[in-house]
């Protein structure tokens, strides 16, 4: 498990996606640490908790609760994982260049593009979410119109600097994080009758055909329908790399997960099942019928389902805003390394990825447009649907990456780390292990199988592209060979 005595990792994390990256201009405004704070804690909560946690809850029942807590302890693996490589080696492309100095080329390749294309479409989905939810408040104009604005709007708070991003994700964040924390006291109150007008409601877990009505083994079914509500959690190692302090801010955001997950969507969760006969939920077709709204009705509390909405409605914005930030730097960092145009990593004199990230927001237009123009045929549904296994090749690629870098590093690094992955390498293969089980659950399901089988096709996309690729590498690295020789020759 040794390496050689020179190590750390062998082949040097780039300069540019390093943490350097937002300081090779040293008038770049980095992230403040309430910043990275913000964004670590309300990072992962979408539009997927407060609406899509519906769906599991009807299937699974009040079991729920174990389905997300499965989940949610497989991603914290992956960050705990991913917190041990950024640590040591704080970097813009986050697992994308670990992947790269871990397993090679072709895994960078493949993980950086496949992040890259998952946040394409997830702002095109969230675009056109917002879009309608605007569209509903304000029937006079098209929905189409209100997504290009969003769109649009947040291009700018990106564009301006990495500082405005951070502000404006900072307040989105707030309001999500405010809205759960009220969420989970008013529903304490209620479950034990200390609500006024409520009485005790704990029996709601076991007397509506027990705690697993449909059998344990749908439980952990249900963990391939919430594995990806917590996709997204890597946005905040990747933002703590262009924080005033890398390192405090990677260890602040995979050491905190545990109980972020615990609180936000665990707790959450069992709150819902408490507070509601889970078979009493409406189908969450829209926001009136989402579950935190069906159990804010019960509260007693007027304008439930509005403020559910503006709830809502900042979480699909929130996640917009943090969608154009990581596509925009995954694209960058991909470009750094050769597997993008070089145009790509093109920055503005304040260290923002301006080309990656007008080149993200075109990709999320096309999709955006897609939507509207041909909303029938099924482009659109591909598009959403081939990203579907993006979140578990990146939990694997991590795996694997993590156990190869380990296993490069000799025995004073592995001791000097400043965040260590317990149990190495057994807990990455329990992960692969996981992730497998979530694949082979998924092929049992008709909406599983349509997102394995486009994903595959995705994948195979990028796959035929890789031999161009491939040459394009090998000639930059003779160029740059080239040109090391020609900078050691001394002029006479």
């Amino acid at each position: 498990m040794g390496a050689s005595a020179e190590s750390q990792w062998d082949r040097p994390v780039s300069p540019e996606t390093s943490a350097g990256f937002a300081g090779a201009n040293p008038q770049t405004k980095k992230l403040k640490s309430r910043h990275v704070t913000m964004i670590t804690l309300g990072g992962i909560i979408g539009a997927s908790l407060f609406v899509g946690s519906g769906n599991v809850i009807r299937t699974v029942g009040p079991a729920a609760v174990l389905s997300y807590l499965i989940g949610g302890l497989l991603v914290f693996l992956a960050m705990r994982m991913l917190g041990e490589m950024a640590a040591a080696r704080p970097a813009i492309g986050s697992f994308m260049e670990y992947a790269r100095v871990g397993l090679g080329n072709w895994a960078a390749y493949l993980v950086g593009w496949l992040y890259w294309y998952f946040w394409v479409g997830v702002l095109a989905y969230e675009a056109v979410l917002g879009g309608e939810t605007m569209h509903s408040w304000f029937p006079g104009v098209p929905s189409w119109a209100f997504s290009l604005f969003l769109i649009a709007l947040f291009v700018g708070t990106n564009v301006i600097s990495v500082r405005t991003f951070g502000e404006v994700e900072f307040w989105l964040a707030s309001i999500k994080v405010l809205a759960i924390v009220v969420f989970l006291g008013a529903g304490l109150l209620f479950a034990f009758g200390l609500w006024p007008d409520s009485t005790i409601s704990v029996s709601n877990l076991w007397e509506h055909g027990g705690f697993a009505p449909n059998g344990y083994g749908v439980a952990f079914t249900g963990v391939a329908l919430v594995i990806f509500s917590y996709f997204g959690t890597e946005i905040a190692v990747m933002a703590s790399a262009e924080s005033e302090n890398p390192a405090k801010g990677i260890r602040q955001a995979t050491s905190t997960i545990i109980w972020r997950i615990l609180l936000f969507f665990v707790g959450s969760v069992l709150i819902i099942v408490t507070v509601v006969p889970w078979d009493e939920l409406p189908a969450p077709t829209d926001v009136a019928n989402a579950p935190f709204t069906y159990a804010l009705e019960q509260f007693g509390i007027p304008g439930a389902s509005i403020i559910m909405q503006l709830v809502i409605f900042t979480a699909v914005i929130s996640v917009l805003n943090s969608g154009l930030y990581s596509a925009s730097r995954m694209f960058s960092a991909l470009a750094e390394q050769g597997f993008a145009p070089k145009i790509v990593a093109k920055k503005s004199r304040n260290g923002v990825p301006i080309m990656a990230l007008l080149a993200s927001t075109i990709g999320g237009l096309i999709a955006t447009i897609v939507n509207f123009v041909t909303p029938g045929s099924g482009i659109f549904d591909f598009i959403m649907n081939s990203a579907g296994l993006v979140a578990l090749f990146v939990y694997v690629f991590i795996a694997l990456t993590q156990w190869r870098l380990r296993q490069k590093m000799t025995p004073e690094e592995v001791a000097g780390l400043k965040l260590k992955m317990w149990l190495h390498p057994w807990l990455n293969f329990l992960l692969i292990a996981c992730i497998a089980a979530v694949l082979i659950v998924m092929l049992t399901t008709e909406g599983g199988r349509t997102q394995v089988w486009t994903s595959l096709i995705a994948t195979g996309a990028l796959v035929l592209f890789w031999p161009l690729v491939r040459r394009n590498l090998k000639k930059r690295a003779v160029r740059s060979e080239e040109e090391a020789v020609g900078g050691d020759v001394v002029a006479p």
